[in-house]
């Protein structure tokens, strides 16, 4: 009677398994940058709010655009337009209006994001936080760290049976454990966060280009790995 020992989870004395995990972790340079922008206006009716909140978001959004495939993603996000109240005797007044807008801008040219930094926290009640920096998903980096990680399953589980004075013969199993970046896009407060937050405006109408330093990513795989080996030699 013949066995299938794919379905035998140990192994047997004539065809013993062993079971390895291989990971690896690169460090890899980003390759993209996220800001957020964050637009205001204030005023002391709701239409004069509106209008400056309008125009100051379609200067920011001129901006953006105006530096082409270097700005390879851009989204507006949430909009407010908020009364503050204030108290007079028993009633309650609204004393003005405040506006805002989120805006979201991903680059791929570090270079320019130093320069457009700069020009974006130059403009009038315009706060501009980030970086934060991440690989694509499509990143050769993720498939590098997976291959990786499969050489160092089998050179372990080559070790193992060289231990025993046996070889390696098959690959039963291979189970992706964790292949992912460890460092994607974090939010405000996030610990893979390397953030600065400006206010306009400057006092310096030539304020010079901002030298940002790209974070390292680091990339994360693991894999699970069952072999068959030759009989050992004990």
């Amino acid at each position: 009677m013949t066995h299938d020992t794919a379905h035998q989870p140990y192994g047997t004395p004539e065809v013993p398994r062993v079971a390895v995990r291989g990971e690896s972790r690169l460090e890899v340079d980003p390759e993209i940058a996220r800001i957020t922008v964050t637009v205001s206006a204030r005023g002391t009716d709701r239409r004069t709010a509106l209008d400056d909140l309008t125009r100051r978001n379609n200067t920011v959004l001129e901006l953006l655009k105006s530096y082409g495939e270097p700005v390879e993603k851009l989204e507006t996000g949430s909009f407010s337009i908020t009364p503050e109240l204030t108290r007079h005797g028993r009633a309650e007044r609204v004393r003005a209006y405040h506006g805002r807008v989120h805006i979201t801008a991903e680059l791929n040219d570090f270079t320019t994001l130093g320069e457009l930094t700069t020009r974006l926290a130059d403009l009038e009640l315009t706060r501009v936080d980030g970086p934060w920096w991440a690989l694509r998903p499509t990143s050769p980096a993720h498939g590098e760290a997976r291959r990786q990680a499969v050489l160092e399953a089998v050179q372990r589980a080559r070790e193992y049976a060289h231990a025993l004075g046996a070889d390696l013969a098959a690959l039963v199993e291979l189970a992706d454990v964790e292949a992912e970046d460890e460092t994607p896009f974090a939010r405000p407060g996030g610990s893979a966060m390397r953030s600065m937050a400006f206010a306009g405006a400057m006092e310096d109408d030539t304020a010079p280009p901002l030298d940002l330093e790209p974070q390292r990513q680091t990339v994360h795989a693991q894999v699970n790995a069952r072999f068959t080996m030759t009989p050992p030699q004990l």
